[in-house]
C-alpha cells in the first residue's frame, strides 16, 4: 500500500535551518508530482510547495518563497524540503502529499523557538 514517511522535524532557533524528508513507497514515485503542506495550531492546512514528477518545475507559497526549497530524488523515492531562515511563524506540522491524490504522510513537527 501507499506509504509516505516524513522525517527531519524538530526544534530549531529562529534563523536556523532544517531539511525534511519524505520517503515514499507503494506506488511509482517518479510518475507523480509531490507537495509539502503544513498546519499550524488553530489554522487550516496550507500548501507550502510542490514539485513536478521529474523535478523540473517547482512552486512555493509566498510566505516561504526564497527561504524554502523543494527537491526530489526519484532514485531514492524521496522528496525533500530544505527550510532556511526559519521564523516562529513556520512552526507547524509538515506533511508530504502526492499531488492530485489523497495520499498523505503522518506529518513531522517543526518548532521554531528561542
Amino acid at each position: 500500500q501507499v506509504q509516505l514517511v516524513e522525517s527531519g522535524g524538530g526544534l530549531v532557533q529562529p534563523g536556523g535551518s532544517l531539511r525534511l524528508s519524505c520517503a515514499a513507497s507503494g506506488f511509482t514515485f517518479s510518475n507523480y508530482a509531490m507537495s509539502w503542506y503544513r498546519q499550524a495550531p488553530g489554522k487550516e492546512r496550507e500548501l507550502v510547495a510542490h514539485i513536478t514528477s521529474a523535478g523540473g518545475s517547482t512552486n512555493y507559497a509566498d510566505s516561504v518563497k526564497g527561504r524554502f526549497t523543494i527537491s526530489r530524488d526519484n532514485a531514492k523515492n524521496t522528496v525533500y524540503l530544505q527550510m532556511n531562515s526559519l521564523k516562529a511563524e513556520d512552526t507547524a506540522v509538515y506533511y508530504c502529499k502526492v499531488r492530485y491524490q489523497g495520499w498523505w504522510g503522518q506529518g513531522t513537527q517543526v518548532t521554531v523557538s528561542s
